[in-house]
């Protein structure tokens, strides 16, 4: 059996070794030295001033838009290509998607569309690093500027990578990692929300903490969403081992795309420029080959090996985003006709290169 994913680990000893010390102090949460540890390192790392760790992605998108507080009925243009966390996030705060359709090499969102959507109840922008795959992060400021809206990135799938020697966690008002299982790097669940500003520190503390400032003081009614120190210590031991699995998965890529190469209907994203990748996902695009997307997608399943239709059906096409405006495939017609067409591969830092050869004998066969 070959899975799309496997998570990244440590050595078994090596964690043992990094929570010991959880046996000897007894604290296992609220923001105990292991979560102030990893905090820090991320900041250095990262080159952000600020980063708040949360216990998964979902909750750290959503302590965002709780922070900068719109009023409700507010207009986010966004995308459909995506998982639906990323509209969820904002919707149960009670603001309106707008989908705006895609790139066709990035699959990210089309920054030629997005000043057509813009209203006078529109408030910001939510873009999603796709795949790993940077957003036009320049012109997306530029329009944020021009009509004074806030930026929001989704870059759950974009941790350690750089755009012109620049961290994905510098770009908009605030940038939102997700430290899930099945992503490049993982606190097996965790999330983390960077930012610059000093004004936001409080009220994000306030969002996963209660709210509370003291014993005896409860300033906010905020809820709980806070990392625990067994994430915090598996970040801290990933983090020693990040750049090197993902050198592995650069290999893996790398021979996916020789086996593949020059075959009439396949198509991998373009590499692009300025850009430090992270191998996050392994996207196929299927478009006018031999067999469809979903005949391959069982092919390879009746052999034991799973792939992924990465994202369908779009966000837009849901039953519980049916009936807003921009809902609807045929509204953001690229997207539809990518999401018809992908196919993420199995890709994982121990994958076998044996593995790898397999998986593309079935494809081509």
């Amino acid at each position: 059996m070959i899975n799309v994913t496997r998570s990244s680990m440590p050595e078994f000893e090596e964690y043992c070794e990094e929570i010991r010390d959880l046996w000897d102090s007894h604290w296992l949460t609220n923001m105990g030295i292991k979560h102030k540890e990893f905090q820090e390192k991320l900041e250095r790392i990262l080159g952000i001033p600020h980063v708040s760790l949360y216990t998964n992605g979902h909750l750290a998108l959503e302590a965002i838009w709780e922070c900068l507080n719109f009023p409700s009925g507010s207009e986010v243009i966004t995308t459909p290509f995506t998982f639906c966390s990323t509209i969820h996030a904002f919707v149960r705060k009670g603001l309106v998607p707008v989908f705006c359709d895609i790139n066709p090499n990035t699959y990210c969102i089309d920054v030629n569309k997005i000043e057509d959507l813009i209203t006078d109840k529109t408030v910001a922008i939510c873009p999603v690093h796709v795949y790993g795959n940077i957003c036009d992060v320049e012109t997306i400021d530029a329009i944020a500027k021009k009509y004074n809206l806030k930026v929001v990135y989704d870059s759950a799938h974009a941790f350690n990578v750089e755009y012109k020697n620049i961290s994905t966690a510098c770009f908009g008002d605030f940038s939102m990692f997700s430290f899930h299982a099945t992503k490049v790097f993982n606190t097996i669940e965790g999330g983390a929300v960077c930012f610059r500003k000093d004004d936001y520190v409080s009220i994000l503390n306030d969002l996963k903490n209660f709210g509370i400032h003291g014993p005896e003081s409860t300033m906010y009614i905020g809820g709980n969403a806070k990392m625990n120190e067994f994430q915090a210590a598996m970040g801290i031991c990933n983090l020693r081992h990040l750049e090197k699995e993902i050198e592995k998965r650069g290999r893996i890529v790398e021979l996916y795309k020789e086996n593949l190469k020059n075959i009439d209907g396949i198509k991998f994203c373009p590499v692009q420029d300025n850009v430090k990748p992270n191998y996050a996902y392994l996207p196929v695009l299927f478009d006018n080959f031999k067999k469809t997307r979903d005949e391959i997608f069982d092919e390879l399943k009746a052999e034991g090996i799973t792939a992924r239709k990465y994202f369908y059906p779009l966000v837009n096409n849901m039953d519980c985003y049916k009936d807003f405006r921009t809902s609807g495939g045929e509204k953001t017609p690229i997207a539809k006709y990518i999401a018809d067409r992908i196919l993420t591969l199995p890709l994982y830092s121990d994958l076998t290169f044996d593995d790898v050869n397999r998986i593309c004998k079935i494809i081509l066969k």
